[in-house]
């Protein structure tokens, strides 16, 4: 392996992305360290990584550098299989299995790398059952959205679709109720039931949801702003709807289910 700048998806970089990756047992093939700046959880991971079967080799952090599409590695870079896209059956299966109605959050031409790993973090850790993309216009799962996860692209299945608008008429016609997040909507949020199967679209950093996507939600909502900011970096929206659609869910730990906050 030589030159991997190119933010390619076979790389995964940062400690605690490396570590996830190794804990879900995501097939490593290299381990790279920074030489001379090996640690106590540096050695941590290089024997968690020799005994998984990887190859772990020292390099010069100009080197790292030189491979990192982060700049951000923290003096590790792992060479893996490729992370392969769900479908969409995969992620209603999921549900399906768990017993559980579907909560599927739906990234509408979200380009900024950071903004989907930041998602695809949230969306694991408060459990909803997958992430949708589109193959087009969209950032996908390259290094730096999997860094921006902090390793849950490894726990969390994310699928991509020819496009958003025709996906959520098949998602409609399977009973799942669609909520869009945009700024100018009249309907509050926090006013609304959640409960049942449900898709959260959220529109991308400057324009929000595309018209052919809006069309196609059943509910448009916005969350109320308070200050002279209009509205919330994506990331940030996506996790406050989650957490109050987990809480009308019954999911959310010591909280009472449903109702307004």
């Amino acid at each position: 392996m030589s030159d991997f700048a190119d933010g390619r998806t076979d790389l995964i970089e940062g400690r605690n992305a490396v570590f996830e990756a190794l804990r879900a047992g995501v097939r490593v093939e290299k381990v790279f360290l920074a030489k001379g700046e090996i640690d106590g959880t540096l050695k941590a991971l290089a024997s968690k990584a020799r005994a998984a079967g990887a190859v772990v080799l020292e390099a010069d952090r100009r080197k790292l550098d030189s491979m990192s599409a982060t700049h951000a590695h923290q003096g590790v870079i792992a060479a893996v299989a490729c992370v392969e896209y769900a479908t969409v059956a995969d992620i209603l299966e999921i549900a399906r299995k768990k017993g559980e109605d579907p909560l599927v959050v739906l990234c509408d031409e979200i380009n900024d790398p950071h903004n989907l790993g930041a998602i695809i973090r949230t969306c694991e850790a408060l459990g909803a059952h997958g992430v949708v993309i589109p193959k087009r216009r969209s950032a996908g799962l390259s290094a730096l959205a999997a860094r921006a996860s902090a390793g849950a692209v490894q726990h969390i299945p994310v699928a991509r679709v020819p496009g958003i608008p025709s996906f959520l008429r098949e998602l409609k016609e399977r009973g799942v109720w669609v909520y869009g997040a945009a700024g100018d909507a009249p309907q509050n949020a926090f006013a609304l039931d959640f409960s049942g199967p449900a898709a959260l679209v959220l529109g991308g950093e400057e324009a929000g949801l595309h018209i052919l996507t809006r069309k196609e939600c059943d509910i448009l909502c916005a969350l109320p702003m308070r200050g002279r900011t209009g509205s919330l970096n994506v990331s940030c929206a996506a996790a406050v709807l989650l957490y109050q659609i987990i809480r009308w869910r019954g999911q959310c730990p010591d909280s009472e289910k449903g109702g307004p906050l």
